[in-house]
């Protein structure tokens, strides 16, 4: 390239091609979006009659949606699809930031809701379309994250027991796929296990209306640990894995009564070791972990075994369910992936019904993204769109 003769602070770059599409990419998710008709289904969900911003709510969804898909974090960032030709890749109108941040205010509790029921819907398309489990096993890790902020005036923020001022929502993912069946917005002041009973009501009744028949699994982490969150799952015939903390007495001498010879090794790192058993504690499956360091420098600050414990009503040997419910892991992977490529690095609204809103199609651009992989292969000839051909770079 020839060499510029001026500073580059005085180089614009710009977008002069009208036939030039960023994020060519849009036209997989956005033709799924298409098939799985959801402009329409937001259409007759979400009833925001009378509210100012109210109308048409399904092409402000989608645009929120492709907006995030697209590496949209800020509800401005919307702008992204009305550059060059990018519009002409979507099948829906492109709204303008100032509109969609209208739209979200509008949002009370109950629109929130309506737009949860739509992502439920839009599972169970996906999942007759050839997306999900079936008769097989379907293992779900319930979870909680924080999604930190540092307005002040954010309606709901708050600070809660990682002592980080922000929101604490609740989300449900299938392991096998990283697809997230579930998701509710909390105050950021909300302990962990607030609206965990009806959240897992809702979601196993969710799952099955999707279609998944076989066996349910659930895992959670100590935060979750409850009699009620138990008694629930065998209610509704889940089997589960539930860590505990290993702290409270109970526990603590339930794992004291277990004799050494009940210990079992398992894999481990090489500086350390770890070993699994087993013991009844008031009528259910414990199965505790106990692992201790053995490099002679790092064993002399942590000599002790350190104890990981959970409950469970699974069938099986204590090795393989050690490393079933350590797989629960996997959820943060999901987690991370909403926080770095699906919306929820930045909670945009200082309303918190809003924010509801926003998390709904974060999930929604999170699923679809997913479900391109699976269910987003080319269409019949008899039902192939014809599309125009699309360019991946700009022109300086």
């Amino acid at each position: 390239m020839a060499p510029v003769s001026r500073c580059l602070d005085r180089v614009e770059v710009v977008f002069d091609d009208p036939h030039l599409v960023a994020n060519a990419g849009l036209i997989l998710v956005s033709t799924l979006a298409v098939r799985l008709n959801l402009e329409a289904l937001v259409n007759t969900s979400v009833r925001l009659v009378g509210k100012v911003g109210g109308a048409w709510p399904g092409r402000k969804v989608l645009t929120l949606v492709h907006a995030i898909v697209a590496g949209g974090s800020h509800i401005d960032h919307a702008d992204v699809l009305r550059c060059g030709g990018t519009q002409a890749v979507l099948a829906h109108r492109v709204m303008a930031p100032s509109t969609l941040g209208t739209f979200l205010r509008a949002f009370t509790f109950g629109h929130v809701r309506q737009l949860e029921a739509v992502v439920g819907v839009v599972l169970e398309r996906a999942w007759a379309a050839g997306a999900g489990p079936g008769t097989k096993r379907l293992v779900i890790d319930v979870d909680s994250t924080i999604c930190e902020v540092t307005g002040k005036l954010k309606d709901g923020a708050a600070f809660g027991y990682t002592k980080v001022l922000g929101y604490h929502p609740l989300l449900a993912t299938r392991s096998d796929t990283g697809e997230v069946l579930h998701a509710r917005m909390r105050k950021g002041s909300a302990n962990t296990q607030r609206g965990a009973r009806r959240f897992v009501e809702e979601l196993i009744a969710r799952v099955r209306r999707a279609g998944a028949s076989g066996e349910i699994v659930a895992r959670f982490d100590s935060g979750f640990w409850s009699n009620e969150t138990i008694a629930t799952l065998g209610r509704l015939d889940v089997r589960y894995t539930m860590a505990v903390r290993t702290n409270t007495r109970g526990i603590d001498a339930a794992i004291a009564a277990i004799g050494e010879r009940a210990w079992v090794d398992i894999d481990y790192t090489p500086d350390g070791e770890a070993q699994v058993a087993e013991i009844a504690y008031k009528g259910r499956r414990l199965i505790v972990r106990r692992t201790r360091l053995t490099d002679t420098h790092q064993a002399r600050l942590w000599p002790n075994w350190r104890h990981f414990a959970f409950l469970t009503d699974l069938a099986g040997d204590t090795v393989t369910l050690d490393a079933f419910h350590r797989a629960h892991a996997v959820v943060e992977l999901a987690i991370r992936d909403l926080k770095e490529g699906a919306g929820l690095e930045h909670i945009p609204s200082g309303h918190f019904s809003a924010n509801g809103a926003w998390l709904c199609c974060a999930v929604l651009a999170h699923n679809l993204m997913r479900w391109t992989t699976t269910i987003g292969e080319p269409a019949p000839a008899d039902h192939q769109i014809v599309a125009r051909t699309v360019e991946d770079h700009v022109r300086v």
